[in-house]
């Protein structure tokens, strides 16, 4: 497991990180039946009958408030696409169920809970895996239809946010999607001092310690990788040494920063061909729906960022003429 996703995995396991996951992130209509008070963490290492480990990130339960059951929730942090991730889900459900089982938490007759696989991904480009594990088993005679397995893997892309969206939101998973998708020293500090505020009116000192952590140790060193960073403890040194005026944080950040949530690995200028041709994309895109575009409009979407791009490309879709995709929401 890379860094990166260790920090997040540290981040997840605490219970406002996750109730704020669930509450702000998955619109289903279960989300309203649970009790955000239960949410306990479960042990996330298990053994196959072949003794080979397999770590998952980070198990959740909770109880619906009707029938109090069990849901489990799976989150795997992904900043890659990977095509198997159901298959990867499914072994993953299959070893928590093996290990309910074996350890003897249920009672004779009843039932394995039910359990929702989350994949959390803050990869550069869009998530293009088959979301079901269906999609990826050849289709033979239809009698052997009712013998194959069937899962279906929750998706949370940060980059389907548009920073304007998270900014509207109060909770802590839009504030990690935020900085992790920060593109200067301004915005940074910005959400940093929300972000402070919020969990200091939690009283939440050790959630503010992991964030603390997380900053010092990944997020900064791969913003500022050639920057030889003052050591700090706490949130509140980490704001205060980025409000250093002696240090020109403005001009580091962009020469050397990398943008978190890109691939990883890769510069700003590679950043910015991606920007391009989004921008040529979603002026095609308009062109095949309203016909010819005029300069006005071509210039506001081929000066626009990603995140920009990105909403009025979701747009787009429903829009009955150019103007309405420029309107704002």
């Amino acid at each position: 497991m890379q860094e990166h996703d260790v920090g997040l995995r540290r981040l997840f396991s605490h219970r406002e990180m996750a109730a704020d996951l669930l509450t702000g992130f998955v619109d289903e209509p279960w989300v309203k039946d649970i009790d955000l008070e239960t949410l306990e963490p479960v042990p996330g290492d298990f053994f196959s009958h072949t003794f080979s480990k397999r770590t998952n990130d980070v198990i959740w339960r909770v109880r619906l408030r009707e029938d109090w059951l069990y849901i489990y929730l799976i989150l795997e942090f992904q900043s890659s696409v990977n095509r198997f991730m159901a298959v990867r889900m499914w072994v993953y459900l299959g070893l928590l169920y093996q290990k309910l089982i074996a350890s003897q938490q249920l009672t004779r007759g009843r039932r394995l809970p039910p359990a929702v696989p989350i994949v959390l991904y803050n990869g550069s480009g869009r998530w293009t895996a088959p979301g079901k594990l269906a999609e990826l088993i050849a289709v033979g005679p239809e009698p052997l239809a009712q013998y194959q397995p069937r899962l279906k893997y929750l998706l949370i892309e940060e980059q389907a946010y548009s920073d304007e969206r998270l900014a509207g939101m109060r909770n802590l998973v839009a504030a990690l999607f935020r900085l992790e998708n920060s593109r200067s020293l301004q915005h940074c500090r910005q959400v940093l001092t929300a972000l402070k505020a919020w969990l200091s009116e939690r009283n939440q000192r050790q959630l503010a310690q992991s964030f603390a952590d997380w900053l010092r140790r990944i997020y900064l060193p791969r913003r500022l990788p050639d920057v030889e960073l003052p050591h700090t403890e706490t949130l509140e040194e980490v704001a205060t040494m980025l409000d250093d005026q002696t240090i020109d944080w403005t001009r580091e950040w962009k020469e050397k920063g990398l943008a978190e949530g890109r691939a990883e690995g890769r510069a700003e200028g590679l950043v910015e061909g991606k920007r391009e041709g989004e921008a040529e994309f979603l002026l095609r895109m308009a062109q095949k729906k309203f016909g010819s575009i005029d300069e006005t409009v071509r210039q506001k979407i081929t000066e626009a960022d990603c995140d920009q791009l990105l909403a009025w490309g979701e747009r787009l879709l429903s829009a009955n003429c150019i103007e309405e995709v420029f309107e704002d929401p």
